[in-house]
Order: C-alpha cells, then sequence, then structure tokens
C-alpha cells in the first residue's frame, strides 16, 4: 500500500487556513466588533501553529456574560470625518437695513390736503385759528402760521411750516380727533334763547339783518322771529342747529358781520326808499317826520324834520342841491335860514329857530325844516352841489 507523505510546511499551512475558516463560520453577526481580524499581511508573516481549532463561544442572550462594548470606541477606530458645524453657533442674517424716512416736505399756501387739516387743528388748539377746518392752506392759515412762528422764534419764511415748525406744533399739541377734523360741534350751554330781553338781543338781531336771516325791526326781545334767524344762520355755518346762541354761534356770527350802525340798531333805515340805497342821499320822510343822511344804504345821521302845511306843500320826488347858502335869510319872508341847501325853487334844508322852540306846533312855507342847530352845521358841510335829495313817504 502506498504511504502519502505530508509535508510539514505545507500541513502548517492547511491547519492556519482551517482555523480561520472556522472562526468565520462560527462567529455570530458583531463579533467582528469584539475580535479584531488580522490582516492577511499579519497571518502571512508569523503563522502560528495550532493543534486542534476549536469553535468560538456563541453569545448567549444574557448581556452578563458577554457584556457589549460602547460604541464609542468602535466610532474612535473609525476613520476621521469633516468636523460638523455647531447648530448653536450658526451665523446669524444680516439684519435688513431699516429705509431712511423720507425728507420733509414745506406746507405753505396754496397747498389742498390732509395734513392741512391737521395744521390748522393744531393751530387751533394755540388759539392762532378759528375752529373752521379745511384742507386747504389759504390767508387764514398763512396768519396762524406767521404768528405762530414769531411767537416762538421759529427758523425759516414766516408764512411757511418747515420741519423745526412741525416738530415744535406737535410737541405743542395733541393728536386732533375726527371730529375736530370734521367740523363735528357739540353744542355749548345757551348765552341767549327764547325769551331774553336786553341790548344784547337788539345787537344780535341787527347782525342777523346784515346777514339777510332777520327781517323787520329790530328789538330787545328774543322771540320766535329771532329762534327762526338764529336756526337759519346756523345752518348756513354748519354748527348744531338749536335756535339758541352758545359761544359758538355768537363768535361765528361776529366773525361775519361788523359792528352795528346805530341807524341798524335805532330801525333808521328799516324804512328808506329804495332810490336812497345807492351813494349819499339825503333821504326825507314825510311819513316818520325825519330827515336821514345817507351814504351807501348806511343812515348815518338821522334828524327831525317839519314841513309845509296843505296851502304850501313840500314837493315830493327826486332832486339835486343846486345851492348853499351859510347865512341866508328869506327874500320873501324875510326871516333867518341857516344852513340853507336849495333842492326844489325856493324849497331848502335849513335850521328853524321857530322849529326849535315850537316844535311840530306849527308849519314851515313848503322848506324842510331842521332843529338840531349843531347837527344840521355838521351836515352842511358835508353835502356837496348835486347831492341827491328825495323827498318820500313811507
Amino acid at each position: 500500500m502506498h504511504q502519502t507523505t505530508i509535508h510539514p510546511r505545507r500541513a502548517l499551512a492547511a491547519a492556519a487556513v482551517s482555523v480561520l475558516a472556522c472562526g468565520v463560520l462560527a462567529a455570530p453577526s458583531g463579533a467582528a466588533e469584539l475580535t479584531p481580524t488580522p490582516s492577511p499581511a499579519e497571518a502571512s508573516v508569523t503563522p502560528t501553529p495550532s493543534p486542534a481549532p476549536s469553535p468560538a463561544p456563541t453569545p448567549g442572550p444574557s448581556a452578563s456574560s458577554t457584556p457589549t462594548p460602547a460604541p464609542a470606541p468602535a466610532t474612535s477606530a473609525a476613520a476621521p470625518t469633516a468636523p460638523q458645524a455647531d447648530p448653536t453657533h450658526s451665523p446669524s442674517p444680516e439684519p435688513t437695513p431699516e429705509p431712511e424716512p423720507e425728507p420733509f416736505v414745506p406746507i405753505k399756501k396754496g397747498e389742498r390736503s390732509q395734513r392741512v387739516r391737521v395744521l390748522e387743528s393744531r393751530l387751533h388748539q394755540l388759539k392762532l385759528h378759528s375752529e373752521v377746518i379745511t384742507s386747504y392752506f389759504e390767508e387764514e392759515t398763512r396768519r396762524a402760521v406767521v404768528a405762530f412762528k414769531t411767537k416762538y422764534d421759529l427758523p425759516g419764511h414766516r408764512g411757511v411750516v418747515n420741519e423745526a415748525a412741525w416738530t415744535k406744533l406737535l410737541s405743542l399739541t395733541r393728536e386732533p380727533t375726527a371730529d375736530e377734523l370734521n367740523n363735528v360741534y357739540t353744542p355749548g350751554p345757551a348765552i341767549l334763547k327764547r325769551g331774553a330781553k336786553s341790548g344784547k338781543v337788539r345787537d344780535l338781531e341787527a347782525r342777523l339783518a346784515q346777514r339777510k336771516h332777520f327781517s323787520g325791526r329790530v328789538g330787545t326781545t328774543y322771540d320766535r322771529r329771532t329762534v327762526k334767524a338764529v336756526r337759519a344762520f346756523q345752518k348756513a355755518v354748519r354748527i348744531p342747529v338749536t335756535g339758541e346762541v352758545d359761544a359758538r354761534t355768537l363768535q361765528r356770527l361776529r366773525a361775519a358781520t361788523r359792528k352795528p350802525t346805530r341807524s341798524e340798531l335805532r330801525n333808521w333805515g328799516f324804512d328808506l326808499d329804495r332810490r336812497c340805497l345807492k351813494g349819499r342821499v339825503l333821504c326825507i320822510d314825510k311819513t316818520t317826520r325825519a330827515l336821514k343822511w345817507v351814504v351807501n344804504g348806511d343812515v348815518k345821521v338821522r334828524l327831525d324834520a317839519r314841513f309845509g302845511d296843505p296851502y304850501y306843500p313840500t314837493r315830493e320826488g327826486s332832486f339835486k342841491v343846486f345851492r348853499k347858502s351859510r347865512d341866508h335869510v328869506s327874500s320873501i319872508y324875510h326871516s333867518p335860514m341857516p344852513f340853507a341847501m336849495f333842492f326844489s325853487g325856493g324849497q331848502a334844508v335849513h335850521y328853524s329857530p321857530d322849529f326849535a322852540r315850537n316844535g311840530y306846533d306849527g308849519n314851515s312855507h313848503g322848506c324842510v325844516n331842521i332843529r338840531d342847530r349843531k347837527a344840521i352845521a355838521r351836515l352842511f358841510d358835508q353835502v356837496r352841489i348835486g347831492t341827491k335829495v328825495v323827498v318820500h313817504r313811507s
């Protein structure tokens, strides 16, 4: 029988291969982490003979028999990786720059905008502008701005609101309400109302007559005619319509009218002939027995007058002064006629001493007698040749 001869070096190599093969087949998953596998280079350099390879023990279910190594060593053994960025130190985004404020545009005369309403309302808080607020920068607004900038010595053109003036105004006033900006008002307590009796009512009615809201003779009693006229005025100027006069109504009325003349307060011009409403006129009323010196519809002077009797009537109609004689004496009756102003033939307006002594107990011979010497002397100097004379009955 043929005997096979085994070479020692080949036997050792075969044994090493068997050991390696058994270890790979017997090891469970994850065993490579417990026992590092030698590289082929290490095995080829110093092979270690083993008489009989024994299989590696299989780890049981108990964690105490074979402790599982922490993942940290395996991680440290792994190849180094690229450094990760720390999320807590991530760079913040660049802040968005705020837009620069637009330059202030000056507010000046002629502008029509909402900011003009705000300007006027704030100026009203400082008592520099009326409470009537508009969106138009007009002359009243300009005067208020001039007064404001002058008072606080602000730079720039006096009638223009620049940034310095606007900033100062905002610091001195509050934000206007919607009602203030839109002229919505609340009635105040009544100063005059129906039933009142005083000279203030006469002044009120005379001013209302100037605005064509009151007609008739003015008086001292606040009656239904006064209530109607006050309501008409309040409606016209867009303030609360109550028929009573509060501070706002009185302020608006005074701003819209002038101080009543003595003629208006005493009803001198109430019954003027229409021919007396234009120019300079000696308006002589035989019904009221009065001469009125009228300039453009306004009675400047009212004087008592006396006329001729039925046999020597004073002529009626429209005439002109054609002659003046300061110290005239009648050539027919040889009586003095000082300050004579002739208007129709021998008839003239003049001072009468008899009228001054006896009043209406007597008549003229057709002239217009005046009994107030000082008043007729002043009137004589104002009347010119060609002045209109109207003699009528009211």
